[in-house]
């Protein structure tokens, strides 16, 4: 597990390349504003692999959702080409309100 770096708000401001160097070589820091932590500083690699993680997580949680509905026998399936010209028209709806 890797360790956390605490560092004071005031080095954001004072000692931003060092906060940058911690960052990168300890993955993360935590700054703290009066000895509470206020945010975590991530480098912006991280933070991408983050936003993959949690979209990866998000479409795990929608096919869950669309297993769930298609177990259940009041689901009305349509073929796709119905499907889709169904979205078009309710777009053009929302178009003209």
């Amino acid at each position: 597990m890797v360790q956390a770096q605490i560092r004071p708000s005031r080095d954001l401001r004072n000692n931003y390349p060092e906060v940058v160097r911690t960052v990168k070589k300890h993955d993360f820091a935590v700054i703290t504003n009066n000895g509470v932590g206020e945010l975590v500083a991530i480098s912006i690699e991280d933070f991408a692999d983050y936003q993959e993680y949690r979209h990866q997580r998000y479409i795990y949680n929608e096919l869950q959702k669309s297993k769930a509905n298609l177990a259940d026998p009041k689901t009305k399936l349509i073929p796709q080409e119905e499907a889709m010209e169904l979205l078009k028209k309710q777009r053009e709806a929302r178009k003209h309100v």
